[in-house]
């Protein structure tokens, strides 16, 4: 006795219950959406807004950050002072992005992170 292929209301044909093809896009869309809310959730423990930062850039100003706060000198990162303002540190994240640090004696306090044209156009004299 031979089988007949059955058509699934989406348009597919196959044999069983549920169509296999949609059943595993579901899925795949379904730990997309979960693994896109995780990625979401960990901005809230961030000191700064990095939520319109590019993934990349987001993990790097992160670990940045996170040694700057276990007491890790700046100048590791190859941070310098800006020199209109020597309490304002900027440490280069990539190419493009630059974290901006307020200096308060003792401990370095995040304030930003810029890209690299909007660092260069706020700077005086630039």
């Amino acid at each position: 006795m031979s089988r007949r292929k059955k058509n699934f209301p989406c348009g597919h044909k196959g044999y069983g219950q549920v169509c296999h093809r949609c059943e595993q896009k579901h899925l795949t869309r379904e730990k997309n959406k979960q693994r896109k809310n995780e990625w979401e959730e960990t901005f809230a423990r961030d000191p700064i807004n990095l939520r319109t930062l590019p993934k990349n850039v987001v993990v790097k100003a992160r670990r940045i950050i996170r040694d700057l706060q276990r007491q890790k000198s700046y100048i590791d990162f190859h941070g310098k002072r800006l020199r209109h303002d020597r309490f304002v540190i900027s440490i280069p994240v990539t190419r493009s992005y630059r974290l901006l640090c307020r200096d308060c004696g003792t401990i370095l306090v995040p304030e930003a992170v810029v890209s690299h044209e909007d660092y260069n156009v706020c700077k005086p004299g630039g």
